[in-house]
Order: structure tokens, then C-alpha cells, then sequence
């Protein structure tokens, strides 16, 4: 009993505040306060203070539920290379100890004329970063609200007069994070060269003290998130995937504990390959954008729902999680008949599979005549239609393939193995296709397989970018505009890589596909695994599982579906473990039916999810992970809804079993009792413990599951 309070220590201290922004709205909105010497950007969560007396300079980084300070030592802004030379944009210098910062040592810190200098600023309502519209079901598609603060600098020598550079911060109501980015303006008669963009300078409190040790070995700030949009990994998980937050050390900080002075205690977001781009003549630059979210515990499940809510708030098109099969053919009957199947069972979405046949770069007439035909029959049964499309892992030819630095040949750089170049002449043909094929068939989701931005090409042909120096940067532009056009036409994106900030929906959740060429029984296990790791930082909506209908990755019948009549037990369970966990599965095969038997299982799973569906798509509280050895289970809660929590458990033995299981309500909102109801039958009522939890008493099937419902 010892060991579960002290876990759950730090709830204790955080249900006596007024009110815990995880649980429940919170009243306080953001605001932006100007003084004389000084802007505030704060929400009752956290607050910014930036220093504007004699440049611009971020005195104070603060959590307001905690105390926590997160600025030790002062530094500009951002910092900017243009033509080969490097500037800072702001600053303030002079500080002796950076160990940490004290106001009254302002008055003797003095700016520098050779930074930019601040001008003026303007306060703004928060603005949306590019056009989006919801077409599917979403737990909830409002945008997020909040005010925003830019800051304006004038160049400190003349042969830049004509830049404009504005330093951009984002405050939001109701959760501890802001964002902030840069942008550059060109109003003069000539192209400028930016070279590098470092975007935010953060001179950090250490996580930890060492007194030898690399910055490898040591830890970052834990308490301090940070994430940008310029993520690429295939990881299927967000901090494997950010190529442009560097922890750095810092030599001036000659106070720390490390001998060697290594602590990583400086955080800079930049590309790591630099911009390498031109700005014309009245063209504007926007860097890479930060998000800066400040956690109040070193708990993983709070600091996970803490991640959550971010993309709740600023990315709310990946709330929307329409329910979708995977189609592996392109016959017009066959596609008619599924479709068919989704309009008598409940499904939303048919997604015309790799394999399939479908090919949007074909942007023929014919082509988009077929498709646009089948779009029309799709809508007329209430069903949207969309596809997939290759690009990476394919070569076109060695004029548009990526050009390896090295060796100057193609196909040796690419990130898996064989790729085109996204800004050679076929690449940027390949995005108009695209684009033409979606807009005029209706096609409602684009499941794109690439293009992974952080190949770098070495071409000086390719139309679209001037050579190694601004590939990366542009192929990444190139896809980020893509995304953004389909977003502002309401069309769905799975993406293979972490692009949820600039527009995309859904990714996997992370698996390995030769797996799924295991047993059934195998499966179960391993797809309950691959939902409990891959849902502390992603909400349900943005994960995708896989169920293969028929033959996938090899395996036996023992490893698939079909006949689906046949393996009506194991059919029901995969879908219950992924619609149990509001996470959409890729049914892969040719029907979702062959029985009316079959047809009643799926209309009745669909139902089920679909009158729990708002409680399923809410978070998920990590109960116990399977192993095969006993129960297993997670919990979805939310404080604003009737019922406020849904519990999925999970009994992986030959033989029933009875538990006595401690279910964790405080993330429901409930403070005294609550009412259980088993497979949603008669309520049973449970006074809460002391540490928000109920004992339940449950009896789990042989290779079975159960779920509760929390009232």
C-alpha cells in the first residue's frame, strides 16, 4: 500500500489546486501585458517574459502552477546567417554567472549594434497556421484560441536595410505551451542568400548535475517539451523523429558541476543541414516553428496527456477519425460491393490499398473518369473513397532520382534505398498529378507511402531546387504545401512519417508488418502491445493498426482471416481490441463480409463503437500491457462526457479468470464514487479511495475481454 501511495503522491498536490487543466477547462485565458521595460506573455499556467528595454531578450520562462524557472542565463532571440554572415536577432550581454539570472543584474547588461534591433511590436488574436476543413467524424474540430505577439527588428548594417525580420510567439488559452517561429521578408530589388534560420535560443536550468560525463550521457530538461515541425524519422514516434531541436553545451556557464563544462543546458531549433534557399524579391521566409509545453511532473502518463492535449489543441484536424477498410483491388464491381458492405455495416471510408491497382499519378482523363465514377457511387451510399500512393522506396530514373553528395550517383543517399528526388521534374509533375487526380475524381484521403524529406540530393538540374545546399529544405516545403492544399479541401492524410503540425491526420501506430504473418493468437497479444506503446504521446485518432484480412508479409492460414466465416471468434476480438482502443485498424482484403453470420459481427462491433465513440476517442490511461501471462487492459477517460470513463480488459489464458483490479479515476473527474457497469449492464457504485481509485472485483472469459463503463 506504501509503494501505490507513493505513486500517486503528485496527484494529491494537484487535486488541491483550483482547478487541473487536464482534467477540467480551465477559466484563465491568455493575455499579453506590456510595460515599459518588459512583455508578458501568460495563461495562469505559464508565462514568458521578454525584455525590451535595450534589445529583445527572454528574462524569465516560468510553470505558475509549479514555480519551476526554466531561464538560467540570457540570450538573443534567434540568430540568422544571411550571405555567408551570421547575425543575432536581439540580445542582451554581459551576464557574469549563468548559473542562473537575477532582474537586478538588467541594468548592466548592455545590447550589441551589431544584432538586430528591436522596433515595435503588434498583439494579435491567435491565428490558424493554414486553412483546414473537417469532413469526417472528430471528437472535436475547434480551432484553438489564444493571442499573439510579434516582435519587428531592424537590420544593424546597411546592406541588409531591406530585410525585415519578425520574431513571432503564440500563447494558448487553457494549456501550458508556446509556440514560436520567424519570419524574414525581402522588400528589396535583390535575392538574399539564408544560409541557416536558428529559431529559439533557450539557455535552460540542467536536468542533472555530473561531475564528468558526455552531453550523450547526460539528461535534457525532462520538464521541458519542445517540439517543431520538422520531424522525420519512420520512427512512428515523435522524439526519434525531431531533426531540428539541438541540446548544446555551454561554455560560459563556468559555474555548473561538469568539469569539462558538457552539460547539455542550451536549446537551439535549427535544420541541421541549414536553409540554403534564395529569398527573392517580395518573397517572404518562415522558419521552422517551435512548441514549448511545460510539464509540472516527471509522471509518463501525465506527461503523455500533457503531449495529447497539444495536438488536441493546436493540430484539431487530427481529431477526426473516420472508420475505413483497406481494399485490395480496383475492379469496378469489386469496388462497388465493398462499398456496399461499408453502407450495411456502418463503415465510413473504402481505401483503395497498395496493391490495389489505383495509380494518382496517372492523371489521365480516362484514368480520372474511372475513379471520379466510383467517387459518385461511393457518396450516393453515404461512403467516401480515397487511395493510395507511392512515392519513396521506388526509382524513377537517374535524372530524377536523389543525387548522393558523395558519390555523385543516384539511389545511394536515399533513406530507404531507392527514391526520386521530390523538386526534380518528375517530383514536382508527380504533385501536380496528384493534386489534379484528388480534386477532380472527390477522392476523400490520400494514404501517402513517402516522400521522406530528409533525403538530400546533390543535383543541379532538378528544376525545383539550386542544389545540395537547399534540397532538403525545399523537398520539405514541397510536401508541407501538398499537405496544406488537401487539408484546406477537407481531404484525409495517413502519412508515414510525424507531420501531424503541418496538416497530416494519421500515422501508424508502430509495428513490425512481418508480424502480422504470425498466428491469430500471436497477433492479439502483440497488436494489445503495439496499442499500449503507442499511445502515450498520440491521441487514438492519430494511430492506425492493421488487421490482414487475407495473406500479408507471408504466413499460413493460421495467420489470416478469410475465410471470414470461419474465424468469427478471432475477427470479433481484433476488432474489439482496436475500436475498443477508438484506433482504426486497416482491414486489408477483398470484403468485410461473407456471411450474413459475419455481416451481423461487424454491424454489431461498428455499433457498439459507434455509440461509445466520443469516450473511445478520448485518452488513454495505461492500465497493464500484455504479456500473456495474466490481464491486461487501458482505460479511455474524460471529464466532460456521460460516461466518463471506458475500461477494455483483456484475459489472454486458456481458463477465466478472476481479478481484484485498482482502476485510477482521477483523470475522469470523479472525486467521491462511481458507478461501474459491466459489458454496459446494471450499475454497481464504488466509493472512491483516497487516492481517486476504485478496487473492482472482475471475472475475465477464457481468451476473452470484458470492458466497464465509468459513470
Amino acid at each position: 500500500m506504501k509503494y501505490l501511495l507513493f505513486l500517486l503522491l503528485p496527484l494529491f498536490s494537484i487535486a488541491q489546486s483550483d482547478v487541473d487543466w487536464l482534467v477540467s477547462p480551465t477559466e484563465e485565458k491568455a493575455e499579453i501585458i506590456v510595460s515599459k521595460n518588459n512583455i508578458v506573455l501568460r495563461n495562469g499556467l505559464l508565462s514568458r517574459t521578454i525584455n525590451v528595454a535595450k534589445n529583445v531578450s527572454t528574462t524569465s520562462f516560468k510553470n505558475l502552477k509549479t514555480g519551476d524557472e526554466y531561464i538560467r542565463s540570457l540570450r538573443p532571440e534567434a540568430r540568422i546567417e544571411i550571405d555567408g554572415k551570421t547575425y543575432n536577432v536581439g540580445g542582451l550581454y554581459g551576464q557574469k554567472e549563468h548559473g542562473y539570472f537575477l532582474e537586478e543584474w538588467l541594468s548592466g547588461l548592455s545590447s550589441s549594434q551589431n544584432d538586430f534591433q528591436y522596433v515595435n511590436y503588434t498583439i494579435d488574436e491567435l491565428s490558424k497556421p493554414f486553412a483546414t476543413k473537417s469532413t469526417n467524424w472528430t471528437s472535436d474540430d475547434s480551432q484553438a484560441t489564444g493571442k499573439e505577439l510579434t516582435l519587428y527588428f531592424d537590420a544593424p548594417v546597411s546592406d541588409l536595410k531591406d530585410i525585415k525580420v519578425a520574431i513571432h510567439y503564440a500563447i494558448y488559452d487553457g494549456i501550458p505551451l508556446i509556440s514560436k517561429w520567424l519570419t524574414m521578408e525581402n522588400v528589396g530589388e535583390k535575392s538574399i542568400k539564408i544560409d541557416q534560420v536558428v529559431s529559439e535560443i533557450l539557455a535552460t536550468v540542467e536536468e542533472e548535475s555530473a561531475v564528468v560525463g558526455t552531453p550523450e550521457q547526460m539528461k535534457t530538461p525532462q520538464k521541458l517539451y519542445i517540439e517543431n515541425n520538422f520531424a522525420y524519422n519512420n520512427a512512428m514516434k515523435y522524439r526519434l523523429s525531431d531533426q531540428a531541436t539541438h541540446w548544446k553545451v555551454d561554455s560560459a556557464y563556468t559555474s555548473q558541476v561538469n568539469y569539462a563544462l558538457t552539460t547539455p543546458c542550451v536549446a537551439e531549433i535549427y535544420p541541421s543541414l541549414g536553409v540554403g534557399i534564395d529569398l527573392k524579391t517580395k518573397e517572404t521566409y518562415t522558419s521552422i516553428r517551435s512548441y514549448e509545453l511545460l510539464h509540472d511532473t516527471y509522471d509518463k502518463e501525465r506527461q503523455g496527456l500533457a503531449v495529447r492535449k497539444m495536438y488536441r489543441t493546436i493540430a484539431p484536424w487530427t481529431n477526426q477519425n473516420p472508420i475505413f477498410m483497406h481494399l485490395i483491388s480496383t475492379d469496378d464491381k469489386k469496388v462497388r460491393e465493398v462499398i456496399d458492405q461499408c453502407a450495411a455495416t456502418g463503415y465510413e471510408m473504402v481505401i483503395l490499398s497498395f496493391g490495389s491497382g489505383l495509380s494518382m499519378e496517372d492523371a489521365s482523363g480516362k484514368n480520372i473518369a474511372k475513379f471520379k465514377k466510383l467517387v459518385d457511387y461511393a457518396h450516393s451510399k453515404g461512403i467516401k473513397l480515397g487511395g493510395y500512393s507511392l512515392f519513396s522506396s521506388r526509382s524513377i530514373d537517374d535524372e530524377n532520382d536523389v543525387i548522393d553528395p558523395v558519390t555523385g550517383l543516384p539511389n545511394t543517399a536515399a533513406t530507404f534505398g531507392h527514391a526520386p528526388c521530390l523538386a526534380s521534374e518528375w517530383g514536382l509533375n508527380y504533385l501536380a498529378s496528384i493534386k489534379k487526380f484528388i480534386v477532380e475524381t472527390g477522392f476523400d484521403l490520400l494514404e501517402h507511402d513517402g516522400p521522406y524529406p530528409g533525403d538530400v540530393c546533390a543535383s543541379t538540374s532538378h528544376p525545383g531546387h539550386e542544389g545540395l545546399h537547399d534540397s532538403q529544405w525545399v523537398q520539405m516545403e514541397l510536401q508541407k504545401e501538398l499537405y496544406q492544399f488537401l487539408n484546406a479541401k477537407g481531404v484525409y492524410i495517413n502519412a508515414p512519417d510525424w507531420y501531424f503540425l503541418d496538416g497530416s491526420h494519421k500515422i501508424a501506430l508502430g509495428y513490425r508488418e512481418v508480424n502480422f504473418s504470425l498466428s491469430r493468437e500471436q497477433q492479439k497479444i502483440l497488436n494489445r502491445q503495439n496499442i499500449y506503446d503507442g499511445t502515450w504521446e498520440k491521441t487514438p485518432s492519430m494511430g492506425w493498426g492493421f488487421v490482414p484480412l487475407t495473406k500479408y508479409q507471408g504466413g499460413g492460414p493460421e495467420a489470416v482471416l478469410e475465410p471470414l466465416a470461419e474465424h468469427l471468434t478471432d475477427y470479433k476480438q481484433l476488432m474489439m481490441q482496436y475500436y475498443g482502443a477508438g484506433i482504426q485498424a486497416c482491414y486489408r482484403g477483398p470484403r468485410l463480409y461473407d456471411t450474413e453470420e459475419t455481416k451481423a459481427v461487424v454491424k454489431e462491433t461498428i455499433a457498439w463503437y459507434k455509440n461509445y465513440r466520443e469516450i473511445l476517442n478520448s485518452d488513454i490511461i495505461h492500465l497493464r500491457r500484455a504479456d500473456g501471462r495474466d490481464w491486461d487492459g487501458i482505460m479511455h477517460v474524460n471529464s466532460q462526457l456521460t460516461p466518463k470513463g471506458l475500461v477494455m480488459l483483456y484475459n489472454p489464458l486458456p481458463a477465466a479468470i478472476e481479478r481484484n483490479i485498482n482502476i485510477p479515476l482521477y483523470y475522469t473527474g470523479l472525486v467521491d464514487n462511481a458507478n461501474v457497469r459491466l459489458n454496459g449492464g446494471e450499475a454497481t457504485f464504488h466509493a472512491l479511495n483516497r487516492d481517486y481509485s476504485i478496487d473492482y472485483q472482475v471475472t475475465i472469459p477464457a481468451n476473452g475481454y470484458v470492458w466497464l463503463l465509468i459513470e
